[in-house]
């Protein structure tokens, strides 16, 4: 699994531990109000769960300006850290008003962790730069972090598990407490799996980060002939693709193939402005595919 330069995950941990390690006094008046809803209150590894955000903004609030960003963090039975989602509100902070309720939808998806049981969300609201957290009202639990919602990792039961087939290069992995991992395409990619014989809702979260290939790749999906799922993929944008697919579209074979297929590729030690030596043929990249019976 290849991992990303030293240097660059210890800039990482580096912000973390910043944003974390920040004290705070724990009596000023709150901003805002978070409140978290899940769509599931157990899950397995690599599946997606709803998380639905809402926050209500204290009507006498004074909302700074400036860069804020929602940390969002899951922690295990003894408070271990298993990943976090840290992202910037659908809403930007210095757009909120006193009275205002914020409300967005984010789908997370469970890393590959060795762990099951109880987990713990714990969310707040801090600036990056300073590592600097808003007071917040709820369920403290200490450093202006507060007790969102919980829920359980269980042990795989009936789960439909893809195999990355052909057209892949090697997982990557970022750093392992942000739980983000992906493995690229080339032109194209293979994802394998068992037929439920029962309709699905397939997930894809993909994107292409490299800004030098325009305009947009085109992407299609393929079952055999059939095209299930067509898209452009702007350089930059993550997109989260969730596809409702019938028993009849997965055929009758013991074994669904799914074909990922894009227009153009790019080899990143031909492109000068990226000053790479990276010479494989990179199609997209694939965070997480996962395929749910309903």
């Amino acid at each position: 699994m290849r991992r990303l330069p030293l240097v660059v995950v210890g800039l990482f941990l580096c912000a973390c531990s910043v944003a974390c390690s920040r004290r705070s006094d724990e009596t000023a008046p709150p901003v805002a109000t978070p409140a978290v809803t899940l769509n599931r209150t157990d899950a397995t590894i690599g599946s997606p769960i709803d998380v639905s955000y809402r926050f209500t903004v204290a009507p006498n609030a004074q909302v700074p300006i400036g860069d804020y960003l929602v940390f969002v963090h899951f922690l295990g039975r003894d408070g271990e850290l298993l990943w976090t989602d840290d992202h910037q509100p659908q809403k930007p902070l210095g757009q909120w008003k006193a009275g205002d309720a914020i409300e967005y939808s984010r789908t997370v998806f469970v890393p590959k962790l060795s762990y099951t049981g109880p987990v713990s969300v714990d969310a707040g609201i801090y600036a990056p730069r300073t590592g600097d957290r808003l007071p917040l009202g709820g369920e403290s639990v200490g450093m202006r972090a507060y007790r969102v919602a919980r829920f359980n990792i269980r042990e795989s039961g009936g789960d439909v598990f893809l195999v990355f087939k052909s057209g892949w290069h090697e997982a990557e992995v970022a750093d392992p407490a942000s739980g983000i991992e992906w493995q690229w395409s080339k032109k194209e990619g293979v994802l394998s799996f068992r037929n439920p014989r029962r309709d699905v809702e397939l997930f894809l979260d993909v994107d292409q980060p490299v800004a030098a290939i325009a305009p947009p790749q085109h992407v299609e999906l393929h079952i055999g002939p059939m095209v299930i799922d067509s898209f452009d993929l702007p350089p930059g944008q993550r997109l989260l693709r969730r596809l409702r697919l019938s028993s009849s579209q997965l055929g009758t074979a013991d074994t669904v193939e799914l074909g990922i297929v894009v227009d153009r590729t790019l080899v990143p030690a031909a492109i000068p402005s990226l000053k790479s030596g990276d010479s494989r043929e990179l199609g997209i990249r694939v965070f997480h595919a996962y395929v749910e019976p309903k």
